[in-house]
């Protein structure tokens, strides 16, 4: 039986932070490593602005920092992120409003490898963040208007 994203999602384990026995994706042997969950992505991404961007690398160092560890996974972390997009798709395709789903285009790059795993595909997580970017405000004109 194939497990849905929702399913995926909530079967998750709980984060945790695990010190290595040896040396695993750049990190050393000895060091603390956040491996963290699809909630605490979802709840990290409901924290960015609307309009805001991060970068997986900045959320990785921040989530890590932020649980006294020196890194965080970034294979789990990958594979989380994919849960916590398709999740949302699915509840947006249930018909739930995309403003009610954690907004995952506001880390997943456009021209990534992730964007064009999800089933959404690049063009949607574009549209997201065109629809979210801010205005930019007119400057007014350094011109002097003659009285004619």
């Amino acid at each position: 039986m194939t497990l849905s994203w929702g399913d995926k999602y909530r079967a998750a384990k709980p984060a945790r932070v695990t010190v290595l026995e040896k040396p695993f994706a750049g990190v050393p042997a000895g060091a603390r490593l956040y491996i963290a969950s699809p909630k605490v992505i979802d709840a990290y991404l409901r924290a960015i602005p609307p309009g805001k961007t991060k970068d997986v690398t900045a959320m990785r160092a921040a989530l890590a920092k932020k649980n006294k560890a020196e890194a965080t996974c970034p294979t789990s972390t990958a594979i989380f992120m994919r849960i916590v997009a398709e999740c949302a798709l699915e509840r947006v395709a249930a018909g739930e409003a995309v403003s009610a789903v954690p907004p995952f285009w506001r880390v997943v790059e456009p021209e990534g490898s992730l964007a064009q795993k999800l089933s959404c595909g690049p063009e949607f997580i574009a549209a997201q963040r065109a629809l979210e970017a801010p205005e930019k405000p007119v400057k007014p004109s350094k011109k002097k208007v003659s009285a004619a």
